[in-house]
């Protein structure tokens, strides 16, 4: 009977438990290596780093003309609004003085009013003074009316004038509103270049310096450009007086920092440097590349002379100053300060001879 026992099933407790275990485990694991959770992204080597952080440069760069351009408008805006305000309060003052000079003539008509002028007459010890009287009242009521018609002019141009303000205030509320967005998208973008060039070393974040934004091996730094042209030719070559002005004014600026919104006289955005250039030589410019690069007459690139304006990027969204021998002197990014460069550094979108 001990031959038919059926034999006794082995548990899978203990070791074999174990190991089917782990080998489910690394199952999982490799799956999960499989399909991309468990790697971590690799590093950026240091020139894809500098392209990423040009692009970043790029875009904060437009988004600071638009924050300038939104600036200008706001604080023209500003300047409408309180003059709309001033006269409003001129004018206000003055119809109260008309109200008051008209309250008190009725007043007095009404205490003099009690009698019917035919009833006067008849009472009257001298009818002929009384006439005149009569007459010269008359010419006082057709004045009274004629302060009528100016107290309800001035109360249309009063309320004609609050309601320009109201539009003003709507119109600033828009520009500020703009400006808080534009403010954001700068911060943003120049935070994540420092977060990219936080990776390189110190020799490498020099490098991407030296680039000036543009991510070509070729860079000029400041003053060391090799074969710069000195301020004296490009003086003695610019077309007129008040463009060597500006371009004296600009080799005068070279090491400043760059800040964004920055108009001087010791710290510049591309624009901000444009437009203090051409301010010392006399010259009001716009604010922004936008408008700057339509502040003068077009000129060809194998034209170029000294003083002239050299837009870049198809966004007209970076601005330098020609000074000859292809060469310009810019303010191009957080990174760098003012300095002179080959024009060739970034792409080409037009030129503007200003005088």
């Amino acid at each position: 009977m001990a031959a038919h026992r059926k034999p006794r099933q082995r548990s899978l407790g203990g070791g074999t438990a174990r190991t089917a275990a782990t080998i489910a485990l690394a199952g999982a694991a490799t799956a999960t290596g499989f399909d991309g959770t468990g790697h971590a992204e690799p590093p950026l080597s240091p020139a894809q780093v500098k392209a990423k952080v040009d692009k970043l440069y790029q875009e904060a760069e437009a988004a600071t003309q638009k924050y300038d351009g939104a600036k200008e408008q706001a604080q023209e805006a500003q300047k409408r609004l309180n003059a709309l305000r001033d006269e409003a309060a001129r004018r206000t003052d003055r119809l109260n003085s008309a109200r008051d000079a008209l309250g008190s003539s009725a007043a007095a008509q009404y205490r003099d009013g009690g009698l019917d002028p035919a009833v006067r007459l008849l009472l009257s010890s001298d009818p002929g003074q009384y006439l005149d009287n009569a007459a010269f009242a008359e010419r006082v009521d057709n004045r009274q009316a004629a302060a009528v018609t100016r107290v309800r002019d001035q109360l249309r141009e009063i309320e004609r004038l609050r309601g320009a303000a109201r539009v003003e205030l709507a119109s600033l509320t828009s520009r500020k509103a703009e400006l808080r967005r534009q403010k954001q998208t700068i911060t943003e973008k120049l935070g994540q270049a420092r977060q990219l060039l936080s990776q390189l070393t110190q020799g490498q974040r020099a490098g991407a310096s030296a680039d000036g934004g543009a991510g070509r091996a070729s860079r000029s730094v400041g003053r060391d450009l090799l074969g710069a042209v000195p301020a004296t030719t490009a003086t003695a070559e610019a077309p007129d007086a008040r463009a060597a002005a500006a371009v004296a004014y600009a080799y005068g600026k070279l090491g400043s920092p760059y800040v964004w919104g920055a108009t001087g006289p010791n710290a510049f955005d591309c624009s901000g440097l444009v437009q203090a250039a051409y301010r010392s030589a006399g010259i009001s410019l716009p604010r922004t590349t936008y408008s700057q690069i339509g502040a003068g007459r077009r000129v060809p690139r194998s034209e170029l002379l000294p003083g002239d304006l050299v837009f870049f990027y198809s966004g007209i969204s970076h601005v330098g100053i020609y000074v000859g021998h292809g060469q310009m002197i810019h303010a191009p990014n957080p990174s760098a300060p003012v300095r002179l460069a080959p024009i060739d550094e970034m792409p080409f979108a037009g030129a503007t001879r200003v005088v």
